[in-house]
């Protein structure tokens, strides 16, 4: 394992004991290039053939107030996978907020949890006031990574395979976008939305292959609101209206305080992928939250043609403070799936009658599923979930869950092992659904090292068929992607 290593950054963080800045929330300040990982056990199947990219939380400088899991600097870790070998590397995320805060030597914005006032200079965001991170999700479009934020950022560009820093996209509105757009691999469009303070309070856009942005709506609601994520199929895009949104009499002193609002439904607009505001259709359903949806394809039933969405119904989007956790209470809940206990969940949209049904797929707790990429935008059977750690936003094992028959496989880590989000990476050549590969980085707190992991995705019982070494333990975050190799620009 030969190690390259970049020039030192600056950073002023101190260790701390702080649930999420320390143990696998440990931030990782070097960055560094492997040419060939060692091999622990097994072998790195030879029809894998792509790079995985993950996006973590790496907090430089020691912050101004109190810290969120979501806080900190983007940091991405690649692994190039060809021809049974794999390759390392990691590099920050170049955001205006980083590099001013690299000529500042510290902090200048506060974070999600603190006060109006904290930060030093104005900030971004639909919250106002925010360091742009740019640490939440990561995703590629026409060879071009684009690291965003949770809460409407700007896309910041990386190439994917050297992992260099290409600033902000040229297209992106003066709304930013959020965490989540959405990749149609066929027409090589890219869908995303934004949200904030000011009406119409959301615009949805169309970027297309030639990363032109060639549509951008308003979507109007009635007031602030704070969508996660959308979903898209052939013909429509999915913005949802739900009711936990920031609390509109603190809004007026500039304070972001999410609560539930009784009485108010889930709403959803369906857009066409090109259309305007009056060519919206809206359909109702029971007051919930979703951070993340798996899948969205269109069909036909026996009343009609419906789109059929499948994600992460959440029981109790106002989760009971942890109280053991003390004055992290409130922030350990709001990260803990089992505490907001999420569960896969099916809304259908009849476009011929104008209802929603909804279906409960599964009992068990879980989040941040993927799907076979091949599936995307057509009816779908399998997803594989994560699980967590009880209390904590710390993935501790995959749920393989068939959404047909309700049958699942799940695969628990040793204790004191966590896993990254896992993107499935179908086999050459193959037209099942399951026959592929999960894909992911383990962070073991035993050892004190992080591993590539490759799991067989149609029996994910078996655990990890290939380990192999990483050069440092890397700190866990939120999302990942794989992008295959001929989607990536030639070299």
């Amino acid at each position: 394992m030969q190690i390259t290593r970049e020039a030192p950054l600056k950073y002023t963080l101190e260790p701390s004991n702080h649930p999420y800045l320390s143990g696998p929330w440990t931030p990782v300040h070097e960055e560094v290039t492997v040419d060939e990982l060692e091999i622990i056990e097994g072998e790195i199947p030879a029809d894998i053939d792509g790079i995985y990219l993950r996006n973590t939380e790496n907090p430089v400088h020691q912050p101004l107030g109190r810290h969120h899991p979501f806080d900190g600097d983007a940091m991405i870790h690649q692994v190039d996978i060809s021809g049974g070998k794999a390759s390392y590397r990691n590099r920050f995320v170049r955001t205006q907020c980083f590099t001013q805060e690299q000529i500042a030597g510290g902090a200048l914005w506060g974070g999600l949890m603190d006060p109006p006032g904290t930060s030093k200079r104005p900030g971004f965001g639909a919250h106002g006031g925010l360091k742009d991170t740019a640490s939440t999700d990561i995703i590629v479009h026409a060879g071009i990574a684009y690291s965003t934020m949770y809460q409407c950022g700007e896309a910041w560009m990386m190439d994917p395979v050297t992992l260099e820093n290409l600033g902000k996209a040229p297209w992106g509105p003066i709304d930013g976008i959020s965490a989540h757009p959405k990749v149609d691999e066929q027409t090589g469009e890219m869908m995303f939305f934004n949200y904030g303070v000011h009406a119409p309070y959301m615009h949805y856009g169309v970027v297309d292959r030639a990363g032109k942005l060639v549509h951008y709506v308003p979507i109007p609601l009635a007031g602030p609101r704070l969508p996660h994520d959308m979903a898209i199929t052939k013909n429509w895009s999915i913005l949802n209206d739900m009711p936990l949104f920031w609390d509109e009499e603190l809004l007026k002193r500039d304070i972001h305080a999410a609560r539930i609002h009784d009485g108010i439904p889930t709403r959803f607009a369906l857009i066409p992928r090109h259309g305007q505001p009056e060519d919206i259709r809206w359909f109702e359903a029971d007051p919930t939250y979703v951070l993340h949806w798996t899948n969205a394809y269109e069909t036909t039933g026996p009343d009609g043609d419906e789109v059929v969405l499948e994600g992460y119904h959440q029981a109790k989007p106002m989760p009971d403070p942890i109280e053991e956790m003390g004055k992290y209470s409130h922030m350990m809940a709001y990260v803990d799936e089992h505490s907001f206990e999420s569960r896969l969940h099916r809304w259908r949209f009849n476009l011929t009658t104008g209802e929603c049904t909804e279906q409960r797929l599964s009992d068990r707790i879980v989040e941040f599923g993927m799907i076979n990429p091949n599936f995307a935008m057509k009816p779908s059977r399998y997803v594989w979930s994560t699980t967590t750690k009880p209390g904590w936003f710390l993935f501790n094992g995959y749920a393989r869950q068939d959404t047909q028959t309700g049958g699942e496989q799940i695969y628990q880590l040793p204790d004191g092992v966590y896993a990254s989000e896992s993107p499935i990476v179908p086999r050459k050549g193959t037209t099942q659904e399951d026959d592929a590969y999960l894909v992911t980085f383990l962070i073991d707190e035993n050892t004190g090292c992080s591993e590539l992991a490759i799991l067989d995705a149609s029996d994910v019982t078996k655990g990890p068929i290939c380990r192999a070494k990483l050069p440092h333990k890397i700190s866990s975050g939120v999302h990942a992607t794989w992008v295959e190799r001929d989607m990536l620009p030639a070299t």
